[in-house]
């Protein structure tokens, strides 16, 4: 199924996706409402728990083919794939199994998602020194903006593939490929472009990401990629009888740990919650993750340009940033956060909302707040003109 043939067709967009005969949900970068494949997927899951036990061979099975889907997803191996979610939990996973030497340094940008900030602020209590880096506008991270924090005492840097509140794209693999340059480790929160914009981990080292955003997925499910190369090195910080080997479920005497990334996994599964997110993944795949990110591209356009015309201001304006307006376009997404000088934010969010549209109020470190639309392949042209009308 390619997405021609969904937003082609209003009665399969509304079956495949029953919000789009709802709302206009263009809140993906928050929580996203299901697609049916995903509901289907936990119903069949449950209904299947209510008769026989909820682990079975093919409960196992189908949990077995998310790893492999995961790691396809993202051009890693089934084996360095754990199935644990939320994104916070992947990223203190990572940032609490390192071993740290006193005076290593972490770097991190502080107005990222809070779940890729406190893990590494709270390293200071290990003798780690977290290093927050400085942009010029917000959220657009850079090599050069990093490579100014770099020392010797580098050991990992950790950052966001997409700012969740500017929408900018960062070049995941250049900066990736020059770290390893440098022998210092790379950690992504790959939440805000899974699922929406093609994310590799050819130059990463750790990646953690929950479904519930652009995977399509439910809460509280997700990926966090370990490379092999470093599964002896990260230190499970969870133990349980899932990935510490317990023949015939006897603790024994040594701790011993499974040889993949089941490693981080300590006990039972989100079964339900992998299924539906393995359903998603599948679609997503079937559309084509490049598909995807034009779409997205093309949705973003149509929809800022309407706005733009309205006297509304995206929060980085590409219009004003002189010699890197094309590095911005470059690094654009699905996400379109703006605000309006003559418009209350509260107001104007309440206003969609009563006229059927679902976006995100949020706010920068200052306190200016915003309104931000984050729409998936499968909204239309015609949605966005109606969420510019239902802002007038």
């Amino acid at each position: 199924m390619q997405i021609e043939d969904i937003v082609g067709d209003e009665a399969l967009r509304r079956e495949l996706f029953p919000v789009a005969a709802e709302r206009v949900f263009m809140a993906h970068a928050g929580v996203c409402a299901l697609p049916k494949v995903a509901v289907d997927a936990m119903a069949e899951f449950c209904a299947r728990g209510s008769v026989a036990a909820q682990e079975n061979a093919w409960s196992n099975g189908q949990v077995l083919r998310a790893r492999q889907v995961a790691a396809r997803l993202i051009g890693a191996h089934a084996d360095e794939i754990a199935l644990l979610g939320p994104t916070a939990l992947g990223l203190s996973l990572i940032a609490n199994g390192m071993p740290w030497g006193a005076g290593d340094e972490v770097v991190f940008y502080p107005d990222d998602y809070p779940s890729n900030v406190y893990p590494w602020r709270g390293l200071r209590e290990r003798g780690v020194n977290p290093v927050a880096m400085g942009v010029e506008r917000p959220g657009v991270v850079t090599w050069e903006m990093v490579e100014r924090v770099l020392t010797p005492r580098t050991r990992l840097v950790s950052l966001a593939s997409c700012n969740f509140l500017s929408g900018y794209r960062i070049d995941v693999d250049g900066i990736g490929k020059r770290l390893h340059e440098r022998g210092v480790l790379f950690c992504v929160d790959g939440i805000q472009t899974l699922g929406a914009f093609p994310t590799s981990v050819e130059h990463v080292d750790f990646l953690s990401a929950d479904s519930h955003k652009w995977l399509l997925g439910p809460l509280a499910a997700g990926i966090v990629y370990v490379k092999r190369e470093h599964q002896e090195m990260l230190r499970p910080t969870l133990q349980g009888a899932w990935n510490v080997v317990s023949p015939g479920y006897v603790a024994q005497e040594t701790i011993r740990y499974e040889p993949t990334a089941r490693r981080y996994e300590p006990g039972a599964l989100n079964y339900p919650g992998i299924l539906g997110m393995l359903a998603s993944m599948e679609l997503l795949l079937e559309c084509g993750t490049e598909a995807i990110g034009l779409r997205l591209l093309e949705l973003r356009s149509a929809l800022l340009d309407r706005l733009v015309e309205k006297g509304w201001r995206a929060i980085v304006d590409v219009a004003d940033a002189g010699e890197d307006s094309e590095r911005l376009r470059e690094g654009a997404s699905g996400i379109v956060t703006v605000t309006h000088p003559g418009r209350e934010m509260k107001a104007a969010f309440k206003q969609l909302d009563a006229h059927g549209v679902t976006a995100s109020l949020r706010q920068d470190r200052a306190g200016t707040p915003y309104i931000r639309f984050s729409p998936h392949f499968y909204n239309t042209i015609e949605e966005a003109e109606r969420v510019v009308r239902a802002m007038e």
